[in-house]
């Protein structure tokens, strides 16, 4: 990332758009209770009209597969036995999983109904086209942030029209509306309505969403809970520590919640690490047990929710290798066609299990610029690149090789132009920015939830070429929207 010591735009431009995004709730949350504006691009990236619309048709396929796998129980289990021993959180997962469902001698139907909101992440590489990166089944925020990107660059649009336009590397680009937002929320009181009607209740749908204690990205996540009250879905937060003692089970399997009544849909925003169940206050022998069987108790309950473990489940690292790994054809049996699987298959990146083969294989033939070595944590931080690989490879135990997985790098096109990245209200000049590509989806009981067959907006994260994290709120990532350029 390149300063310049001088201003590049107006002064006055930074400070209006800055003072934009704050009154438009894209911030974080300081520790002393002010807020502070999320990084931003101030002009948007380009992205080619065809390939924009063919991620639009092939993610929602992907969500439709993961859908159709993670209620695959004896698959999990079977296909994902290996990474108990190598990864705590696993660990956890499975045990839980069959706490759940039994296994595959005594299967057991839980109550709960599963209402799968991902964001699937991608990078248009410069050679292999536009690749997966990852899927995100568990606290997959960011949806109204990503909304939020496309109207801040609208407004710059509107009000400072030179300074947008000096700065757009397309001057003849079409704007990509974004409703991620809406089209979230849409398919979450979709969810909450049915399972209202179910019990034939009165009054209004009831959302909770389980979130970290002390949290700082909380702006997005009130921004979704507004969507949701416009719809008429009261909102409610707590954490699973709150949850540990305030939940009930009322008649015919209804979740219950103190002071609440009836809860209609469950969003974790938390429980994809480890230490989301750890609480130190309850001295259990067991780490984390009691607030993992919070999570167990909501699920053998008739309510939507999201994320299963389950869907965890399907959505990891290890299971984005075996899908990858598999035949196109072997997608069939999770009830998609031919020409649906072949184009899932088209956007997953090259991925290679951890064992000794592949460690001597790296060590000796492997070009370590073309891979990425991943574990299974969610976020920002869980990636190593380069001569990093080895070192990383050469100190795993043999027990832990299942979770790791090398990944084929990407490597997306650099903007033609340099931008404007504002970050604390000071301006910065990116001449190498490169972003990822995140497309939202929901589905209900294996079903498309919004007005789009599936799909429910986006979210860009640019960040310069020469970094590897490229997080929002965990890395050197700013906030983007799209442009659609006619090829």
């Amino acid at each position: 990332m390149k300063t310049s010591e001088n201003r590049i735009i107006p002064q006055q431009v930074v400070e209006d758009i800055c003072e934009w995004a704050i009154m438009h709730g894209v911030a974080f949350r300081q520790p002393d209770n002010t807020a502070k504006h999320c990084p931003f691009s101030i002009s948007p990236m380009s992205i080619e009209r065809s390939v924009f619309e063919y991620l639009k048709y092939v993610t929602p396929l992907i969500a439709k597969l993961v859908s159709h796998v993670s209620e695959d129980h004896d698959f999990l289990q079977q296909s994902l036995a290996h990474m108990e021993k190598s990864e705590p959180l696993f660990e956890r997962l499975m045990a839980l999983h069959r706490e759940v469902h039994g296994d595959s001698k005594n299967r057991v139907t839980p109550a709960r109904q599963p209402l799968l909101l991902m964001r699937t992440d991608f990078m248009d590489d410069r050679e292999l086209g536009a690749k997966v990166i990852e899927f995100n089944g568990i606290a997959a925020g960011m949806a109204p942030f990503g909304q939020r990107a496309a109207e801040l660059h609208q407004f710059m649009q509107t009000q400072w029209n030179h300074v947008y336009q000096a700065w757009l590397e397309e001057k003849t680009a079409t704007p990509l509306e974004n409703a991620g937002m809406e089209q979230l929320a849409l398919g979450i009181a979709t969810a909450a309505k049915s399972v209202k009607a179910h019990f034939n209740d009165g009054g209004k749908p009831t959302f909770l969403m389980v979130v970290q204690k002390n949290e700082d990205n909380v702006y997005d996540q009130h921004l979704l809970e507004v969507e949701l009250q416009k719809l008429g879905v009261r909102t409610v937060r707590r954490t699973f520590e709150q949850l540990s003692t305030q939940l009930y089970s009322g008649e015919h399997q209804r979740l219950m919640l103190d002071n609440v009544g009836g809860l209609d849909v469950v969003y974790l925003r938390a429980g994809y690490q480890f230490m989301d169940y750890f609480s130190p206050e309850l001295n259990e022998p067991i780490c984390c047990h009691t607030l993992s069987q919070t999570r167990l108790f909501m699920e053998q309950h008739y309510v939507a929710m999201n994320a299963t473990i389950s869907q965890q489940l399907a959505t990891s690292k290890s299971m984005q290798m075996l899908l990858t790994m598999m035949p196109a054809e072997e997608y069939e049996r999770w009830g998609l066609n031919l020409e649906e699987a072949l184009a899932v298959k088209s956007v997953l990146a090259e991925m290679k299990p951890v064992n000794a083969d592949t460690i001597a294989w790296f060590g000796t033939s492997a070009n370590i610029d073309h891979w990425v070595l991943k574990n299974q944590g969610e976020g920002g931080g869980h990636c190593v690149f380069g001569k990093d690989i080895s070192k990383q490879l050469s100190q795993l135990s043999e027990e832990e090789y299942n979770a790791w997985a090398l990944m084929q790098r990407l490597y997306p096109h650099e903007r033609d132009v340099p931008t404007i990245a504002i970050r604390d209200a000071q301006q910065t000049l990116v001449s190498d920015l490169v972003s990822e590509i995140g497309l939202f989806t929901a589905h209900y009981q294996g079903k498309p939830v919004t007005e789009l067959d599936g799909y429910a907006g986006y979210l860009i994260r640019s960040k310069p070429a020469s970094e590897n994290e490229g997080g929002i709120h965990s890395g050197k990532g700013i906030l983007d929207s799209l442009v659609l350029v006619d090829g």
